[in-house]
């Protein structure tokens, strides 16, 4: 079977679109953060040697190379995240016609709905890191190269808080209360920064191109 990061866009669409719980809503907030990543790759490649961005250049080096980074580590976690899902409906499909078949079984549900929050959430951070570099690519990037440093930012948000929700969704379903509390503080501080980001995100943007409005 070919992974997911491995089929072609109108075939991954195409799957994502059908009757199978996977590939879901994980998996696209993975994508939209490889997706985010890839462009403030792009933005530091058409800064880098430009005239009038000399003073920028050790900052569009960190821009490539980071964003080559995190675009491999999320377009891997697009295939994580469904294996970690796929984990989880195994667990509950074991027998369960003892005792000891039924402890086996809730064990393994637990650790799959433990490893389905942190495959996630590791996204959410990637994505914010993402989005970090899509700021300071909007602002030491080529400025023809805005809206595409914009969309950037936008998309490593939209797959940081796609990535919370599943992280959430799980959380309602594992005993373990200090891993939970620690992941739901952990979460809260990343829909923070991620508020706040995208604040001076707008804030940015308001700079760079001209006639965006103010609401």
């Amino acid at each position: 079977m070919n992974k997911l990061a491995e089929l072609s866009i109108p075939t991954f669409l195409e799957k994502l679109a059908g009757s199978e719980a996977v590939p879901g809503g994980g998996s696209v907030a993975a994508l939209a953060g490889a997706l985010a990543a890839s462009l403030v790759e792009m933005v530091g490649h058409v800064t880098e040697g430009k005239k009038g961005y000399e003073e920028s250049a050790e900052t569009v080096e960190i821009l490539i190379e980071q964003g080559s980074s995190l675009r491999a580590d999320l377009l891997e976690a697009v295939d994580r995240d469904a294996e970690a899902f796929q984990e989880v409906m195994d667990a509950f499909k074991l027998p369960k016609s003892n005792d000891e078949e039924k402890k086996i079984r809730s064990e393994a549900i637990q650790a799959g709905t433990r490893h389905a929050a942190e495959v996630p959430l590791e996204v959410a951070r990637n994505c914010l890191t993402a989005a970090e570099l899509a700021l300071v690519a909007l602002r030491r990037g080529n400025e023809n190269a805005a809206s595409d440093a914009g969309v950037g930012a936008f998309a490593a948000l939209t797959g940081l808080e796609g990535a919370l929700l599943n992280v959430f969704i799980n959380l309602s379903s594992i005993k373990d209360a200090d891993f939970v509390k620690q992941v739901s503080e952990e979460s809260g501080e990343l829909l923070e920064a991620a508020e706040h980001l995208r604040e001076d995100l707008w804030e940015t943007l308001r700079t760079r191109i001209e006639g965006l409005p103010n609401a």
